[in-house]
């Protein structure tokens, strides 16, 4: 007798690629997960994605190349993918891992500044320097306290896009192109993680909400900023296995 191993699909953030999990995925147990993790459309092989992007478009392009049953988690920006993604085919999804994300900008005015935001980056992604603009990026708020291996992966991962790609998710699912998800939070009834980073303080508040609001879920949180996917692998590799294992008993085979 043996255990079939549990298939765990991974999504990555704006500006990464399947690779920025390969920390991760190389710390969960080979006997027991069976790992996905796809290229989001507008980014690295997927990064020929045709136009406009759009959150439908994910999670048909999710659906398609995953299992017929599996564990998610969404990083940033897969986060978000992998809310629509549950919410869309819950029969799916046997668990849930939603790291350093949130369910959308609630005021209109915050949202449609965040909008007009993106819609910037859109233009200098199309008309700078990229290396520039990967500085930029990184050199956020959010990012502040990185240990520097972590923020090498993440430049590197960078450089796997599209400049033009990145362009094209910015306006179809950047955040401010999100409409909020809070009042379906409560839908989402298979076991969940809400994961964050302890120096990742606006999305502290938020993860506290987001797992009140979502009836099977915990709150974990990890040493580690916003990034953990690059600061914290071997952490959140346990945070996503405990997470797999709140869900029904693996099956056996013989």
């Amino acid at each position: 007798m043996g255990l079939v191993p549990e298939s765990v699909v991974l999504l990555h953030g704006f500006g990464g690629t399947r690779r920025a999990w390969d920390g991760v995925a190389s710390r969960l147990e080979a006997e027991r997960y069976r790992v996905h993790a796809p290229d989001l459309p507008g980014h690295g092989d997927a990064a020929a994605w045709p136009e406009p992007i759009t959150f439908a478009g994910c999670v048909e392009h999710v659906l398609a190349g995953a299992p017929p049953s599996f564990m998610l988690a969404g990083y940033s920006l897969g986060g978000r993918v992998a809310l629509h993604v549950a919410l869309a085919a819950p029969q799916r999804v046997r668990s849930l891992a939603l790291i350093s994300c949130s369910p959308g900008i609630e005021d209109p005015v915050a949202r449609e500044a965040r909008r007009a935001s993106d819609r910037e980056l859109a233009a200098q992604l199309e008309t700078g320097s990229y290396e520039e603009f990967i500085e930029r990026w990184r050199s956020q708020p959010l990012f502040a306290g990185e240990p520097p291996e972590a923020g090498r992966l993440a430049r590197e991962d960078q450089r796997r896009n599209s400049p033009g790609a990145l362009a094209a998710v910015l306006r179809g699912v950047g955040a401010g192109e999100m409409q909020p998800l809070w009042d379906r939070l409560a839908e989402l009834a298979m076991p969940a993680s809400v994961i964050v980073g302890r120096r990742d303080s606006g999305y502290m508040a938020l993860g506290e909400r987001m797992a009140a609001a979502i009836p099977e879920a915990q709150l974990m949180l990890l040493a580690g900023g916003h990034g953990l996917v690059l600061e914290d692998p071997l952490e959140l590799s346990r945070a996503l296995a405990a997470t797999a294992r709140r869900a029904a008993p693996a099956r056996t085979v013989s």
